[in-house]
């Protein structure tokens, strides 16, 4: 059996000597897993970078066995986030998250297209590249069948100053229905709201932190502690790099 797709690559790991075990998200096959001959060595290396956008071509006896790669290289965009370091530890959780979340060989195109978009605006240095990358786990949530529903308060019907999230219902929660209620709720930060999406300018690094720790929330609940798996650790990077910035804006504003 044999078939030819384009693929963002998940995770790589080493298979034996010479050989590494890929896993790739594609987009007609969704995440498929092969063996790379000589995976292992120099050449092939660079090519099994997570986030890498390759052409592949799978082949195996039966359509159940593990089958092995034929790849090449369409984008390689690893090297174009070495000296962005929150980019490329967005770029490694979402592919961890990605890896964790999806069961074997289930299409998600639209997935394959946002993750794909995603890793283009990263490489591109794009101010609002981290906010991008926030909306992507709500995305991946709402794939898995967990979304959140961010569109109105649960309470009240209102969408205008909505500022919680149930941890219970994911639904949001106005302000002013959230009352006594509101140290058991999640923050919602105004960038994933309807109208602070119409807002212009960078995200700063609190709201993000914010982002982060809502979708982590969910992450954590339906994804992370029902395979007994650790919060990858791309995530936790992105998370302290955007806490140090958090804590240089806020000794700032003090010093101001």
């Amino acid at each position: 059996m044999e078939w030819q797709d384009e693929g963002i690559v998940l995770a790589a790991r080493r298979h034996g000597e010479r050989d590494a075990l890929l896993s790739l998200l594609t987009f007609e096959h969704g995440r498929h897993r092969g063996l790379v001959r000589g995976g292992a060595g120099r050449r092939q290396r660079p090519l099994l970078q997570p986030g890498n956008r390759l052409a592949c071509r799978w082949r195996a006896r039966l359509p159940e066995q593990l089958g092995s790669w034929h790849l090449e290289p369409m984008r390689l965009y690893a090297a174009a986030l070495m000296d962005d370091p929150p980019g490329l530890a967005a770029v490694g959780a979402a592919c961890e998250l990605v890896e964790l979340g999806l069961a074997e060989r289930e299409p998600h195109p639209r997935l394959y297209a946002a993750l794909l978009a995603l890793i283009d605006h990263l490489a591109a240095g794009h101010p609002d590249r981290l906010a991008r990358y926030v909306r992507f786990e709500l995305l991946l949530l709402e794939e898995l069948g967990f979304g959140l529903d961010l569109g109105a308060c649960a309470v009240t019907g209102a969408r205008e100053d909505l500022a919680y999230v149930s941890p219970k219902s994911g639904r949001a929660v106005a302000r002013t229905a959230a009352g006594r209620w509101a140290p058991r709720l999640l923050p919602l930060p105004r960038f994933l709201t309807a109208e602070g999406a119409q807002d212009e300018g960078e995200v700063g690094a609190h709201e993000l932190l914010a982002g982060l720790r809502l979708t982590g929330f969910f992450l954590e609940h339906y994804v992370l502690a029902p395979q007994d798996r650790p919060q990858p650790l791309a995530r936790q990077r992105l998370l302290r790099l955007l806490g140090a910035q958090a804590d240089g804006a806020t000794a700032q504003g003090d010093g101001g």
